[in-house]
């Protein structure tokens, strides 16, 4: 433990905390300190677990009087560990799960704590959902505020684009809500500009008719089809409904009980649907698909959203080790295709996949000015998702490589300007080009009111102008 930063008596600030301080000793502690991402064993020297906005409060007081670097923790599911660190302050909101749902004005108000499993469990006992993570263990706070990607993108828009409303704590400790009738400007900023302005307790969400059952599931082919899968793709989805949501993906297939023993780990090309609208229609709309497609097992059914939402979560258990890059595509041309097959079928590890996101529908009819977000007209998005459980440097160098000679080969064949959960370990420039310098620039002003000394600074952070003006 860190002790010339934590007192060795926990002070005043602190003696009405409801929820639970844990150091170094304290049991519970070394469970506490773990994240998603175990690439990032860090020893926080203070876990301050929140039940209450009253304790959201006192922790920041509580860092910032003892001048503690502040990681903040929702679902502790980032790629790049933002929600741990040494000798830091960790404010771990996971225990604040509450969630309120009106069926009839379609709206959840969620505390941060709450995953994405957890949220759609209790919107989906009405009929209801929005754009969630791809894990159902991701928690609903980091991807909401970096945009927020799922299956039900192009159908609903992106996690931010359903933002309504807020309540964060700044880092005075005031709370502040942010709506479209109060602090509007804030909200804006909120909606893909990260966890740069306060810590959000509480997210206000539209929602909207999905399920509880949708067509989806996975489709698995030999991986030589995937060239010419990518190419039908490319064509088919520039047209396609808003209900069909899907990703393209070099993948090994997992050891399952639903696959044949003989194909375990064994190279293969996903395709992971989810059709929003009739069966019916879903299966005319996936004939063409599944002809070019020719999968060797196909699991695309009737299934429960919330089935659908926790697929993948098995492929990327608590502990991985994960790197990650992602790069926006304008134009999935034969070029990026055969560097797309290439590098797909040198995967390190049976764990690592390579995605192709469709984007479109309604990500692309948002208004130019709803959120901080840019780049809306984007066709295609490419995730290198390097997965492994080897705690070895040899298999973190293999892994980290690899994404990285993907990502310059196909540099120039990409735009700048991926939203904020894209960026990787590029540093403050590639902050910046998430957004453009008018956005940029409309973003460090409320940086400076709400964050003027950077307290929140252990993200994708955002400067406030006198550290920028000061570099």
């Amino acid at each position: 433990m860190t002790d010339s930063l934590v007192p060795s008596a926990i002070d005043e600030r602190l003696s009405s905390f409801g929820g639970q301080l844990l150091r170094e000793g304290d049991e519970g502690y070394e469970d506490a300190r773990k994240v998603w991402n175990g690439h990032f064993d860090r020893r926080p020297a203070l876990i301050a677990r929140c039940s209450s906005v009253a304790d959201v409060q006192a922790a920041i007081g509580y860092g910032r009087e003892h001048s503690l670097p502040i990681c903040v923790r929702g679902g502790g599911h980032s790629a790049h560990g933002y929600g741990t660190g040494d000798g830091v302050l960790v404010i771990d909101l996971s225990p604040m799960k509450a969630i309120e749902i009106d069926p009839a004005a379609r709206t959840a108000r969620a505390q941060a704590g709450l995953t994405w499993g957890e949220f759609d469990k209790a919107t989906q006992e009405h009929g209801l959902a929005v754009t969630g993570g791809r894990f159902s263990t991701t928690g609903i706070a980091g991807l909401t505020l970096g945009s927020g990607s799922g299956w039900l993108e192009r159908r609903c828009g992106l996690t931010v684009d359903n933002l309504i409303g807020a309540e964060l704590v700044t880092a005075g400790g005031e709370v502040v809500t942010a709506s479209a009738d109060e602090n509007p400007d804030l909200l804006w900023a909120l909606r893909g500009g990260g966890g740069n302005f306060g810590i959000v307790t509480t997210f206000t969400y539209q929602l909207h008719e999905i399920g509880p059952m949708v067509y989806g599931g996975l489709m698995a082919c030999l991986p030589d089809r995937a060239g010419d899968i990518l190419r039908f793709m490319r064509d088919y989805m520039a047209d396609a409904p808003d209900d069909l949501g899907c990703g393209l993906a070099f993948i090994s297939a997992p050891p399952e009980p639903f696959v044949p023993e003989e194909m375990h780990f064994a190279p293969m090309f996903g395709i992971v649907v989810c059709w929003t609208g009739s069966i019916e229609e879903g299966e005319r709309v996936l004939a063409p698909i599944r002809e070019v497609a020719q999968p060797v097992m196909d699991m695309v059914q009737p299934i429960p959203y919330v089935a659908l939402q926790s697929m993948l979560d098995g492929g990327g258990p608590h502990g991985t080790h994960a790197y990650m890059k992602a790069e926006f595509l304008p134009d999935l041309d034969d070029e990026v295709i055969g560097k797309l097959v290439q590098h797909g079928g040198t995967r390190p590890g049976p764990m690592v996949q390579l995605l192709l996101e469709p984007m479109g529908g309604a990500i692309s009819r948002a208004a130019a000015d709803s959120s901080a977000l840019g780049s809306r007209d984007i066709p295609w998005c490419y995730h290198a998702l390097s997965m492994w459980m080897d705690p070895s440097e040899d298999a973190a160098d293999a892994h980290i490589a690899w994404a990285r000679e993907l990502s310059a080969d196909l540099a120039p064949n990409t735009k700048a300007g991926v939203y904020l959960n894209y960026t990787s370990d590029e540093g403050d420039e590639r902050v910046r080009s998430s957004f453009g310098p008018e956005r940029y620039a409309r973003l460090v002003t409320l940086k400076d009111r709400y964050d003027p000394s950077n307290l929140f600074r252990m993200n994708q952070n955002i400067p406030p102008s006198a550290e920028s003006n000061g570099r």
